[in-house]
């Protein structure tokens, strides 16, 4: 479906946005809007973040959560689109899956 693909990336750039304006994070931690996934219904939208430094990233999630009904408001004033997902954040592991790996790739060819 060609119509998806673009819903998740202008909800994408439209949460990064309403991340930035809407919400003071710590000084010294980095918060990224990964990836967007929404239901095929446009019910929910599942927005994976990446936190850096890791351990913060239960703080952060906890933090977005409180926030999630500014950030939704926000997106429903912003978008002429009907329906609006309800959002939901969760932390990013497939960057970090990537991270590791290639991070072994990277040992394996230094003792080659």
């Amino acid at each position: 479906m060609e119509r998806m693909p673009k819903i998740n990336q202008l909800l994408k750039k439209e949460i990064s946005q309403a991340l930035l304006r809407e919400i003071d994070f710590p000084a010294e931690v980095l918060v990224t809007v990964t990836r967007v996934e929404t239901s095929d219904d446009l019910s929910q939208s599942r927005v994976s973040v990446s936190v850096f430094p890791e351990e913060k990233t239960e703080k952060i999630l906890e933090l977005l959560d409180k926030a999630v009904y500014s950030v939704q408001q926000r997106i429903n004033k912003r978008l002429k689109m009907r329906p609006i997902p309800k959002i939901f954040f969760r932390e990013e592991k497939q960057t970090k899956v990537a991270g590791r790996i290639e991070e072994i790739l990277a040992k394996i060819k230094q003792n080659d």
